[in-house]
């Protein structure tokens, strides 16, 4: 990634900003796990998209005064002992030609230019990332740093800039949409590597398993999210995550899965039977599934809002339960079918902004309609990846194999 994109970013964001106001994004901390052990460190996903660094505890300030904004990092100083048991921290010339940001303080700093700031020139506005999904979660650092800030500052108006930032992802650049395609390509090879292998008796993570071999003989060491394994009946809870029941003769897999490249994400799904065979009903409820999302994307484009996506999904699916015999009429289809069709994915495998709006070029969304048939042991979700553009859509994912006939020559190889 080059800082071209991580500075034109943060420009784009200039504009949004309040006059008279500082901005802080947190890089955040990895929790600990347990004991002298932490979790995996993942960085704040808008502190990534406006820096391009992946190193905790950074901190982003942004000054915006008479038009001009004057952008400030701040980064750990190396400690040369701790280095030796947990290597060295980035250093100011590292951190400067990934982000494209000239200025670069060490934390300790913070609290000092922060409250020099605040004593010399007028600020009315504190901007801070204040994301929060639900009410009795931890509290953030940024929202830590909001009511301090309030105590010692109580002029200062509190601004929440996530909306503004998720407004700024939800259109993918050209070089976002390149890190998409080739987390979807290696996906394709993880879903291949599943298809070979598969057979009667095995476990769910021992399947699983090929798929994470795929990806790390690939070079890529994360995932867009935990890996769904269903077999059988198990397909029919949405995100089932056991993945350790047995691989039955007859019955099918479906896997939801997603390689994560440069912290971008694929979100594919796939279904598909154990024995490389499909019974003849499987055919006819893979097949209705298979034509809602064909009919999504036909209707995928700028202008149509996001729900439009849902309700196209819904009407083929009713029109196909009915044929099936699962229902009789519209009302019935929560029994089968109860989730979206579609969620924004980039940075965030569900990712940033507003759903109550019309489709743009340049977004980047899943299109995965299912039914889930649990007197029948059955559950069937297949789902791509849609690239909106300026007169349809894109599947950047059409290159996976999922029609029956496709599934079961390759299985059979």
């Amino acid at each position: 990634m080059k800082k071209l994109l991580f500075t034109k970013n943060r420009k784009n964001l200039w504009d949004k900003l309040e006059e008279n106001s500082i901005t802080l994004i947190f890089a955040g901390e990895a929790p600990y796990k347990s004991g002298d052990e932490k979790y995996a460190f993942t960085p704040n996903r808008n502190f990534y998209y406006l820096t391009g660094i992946n190193t905790e505890k950074m901190i982003l300030m942004l000054v915006k005064r008479n038009g001009k904004v004057d952008e400030t990092l701040f980064i750990e100083k190396n400690d040369p002992v701790m280095a030796r048991w947990v290597g060295e921290k980035m250093p100011e010339a590292e951190a400067k030609e990934i982000s494209g940001i000239e200025c670069i303080l060490f934390l300790e700093q913070f609290e000092e230019a922060f409250g020099s700031i605040m004593d010399r020139v007028k600020i009315d506005y504190l901007c801070l990332d204040l994301e929060r999904q639900q009410f009795h979660l931890s509290m953030t650092s940024s929202q830590n740093f909001a009511k301090v800030a309030f105590e010692r500052y109580p002029y200062l108006k509190i601004k929440n800039i996530y909306h503004e930032i998720a407004n700024l992802r939800l259109i993918k650049s050209e070089e976002e949409i390149q890190l998409i395609r080739e987390a979807i390509d290696v996906t394709d090879k993880g879903i291949k590597a599943l298809m070979q292998n598969a057979k009667v008796g095995m476990k769910e993570y021992q399947l699983e398993a090929h798929f994470d071999f795929t990806l790390k003989s690939n070079g890529i060491t994360d995932y867009a999210f935990h890996t769904i394994a269903a077999c059988g009946v198990n397909a029919t809870i949405l995100h089932y995550d056991k993945n350790n029941s047995e691989l039955l003769e007859g019955k099918l897999i479906l896997f939801d899965l997603g390689a994560q490249y440069k912290y971008y994400n694929a979100d594919i799904s796939r279904t598909f039977p154990v024995n490389g065979k499909f019974t003849e009903r499987q055919k006819q409820v893979y097949n209705v599934v298979l034509r809602a999302q064909e009919a999504v994307m036909e209707v995928a484009k700028p202008g149509i809002l996001f729900s439009v996506l849902n309700e196209t999904a819904k009407k083929v699916l009713v029109a196909g339960c009915i044929e099936l015999g699962l229902i009789k009429e519209a009302s019935e289809l929560p029994k089968y079918y109860f989730h979206g069709v579609s969620h924004y994915l980039g940075l965030d495998t569900h990712d940033v902004g507003s759903r109550d709006m019309e489709l743009k070029p340049g977004m980047v969304l899943t299109n995965e309609p299912g039914l889930y048939i649990e007197e029948e042991n059955m559950g069937i979700r297949i789902e791509d990846d849609l690239l909106i553009t300026e007169d349809g859509c894109e599947n950047l994912s059409k290159q996976i194999i999922k029609t029956v006939e496709e599934i079961e020559e390759f299985m059979a190889l």
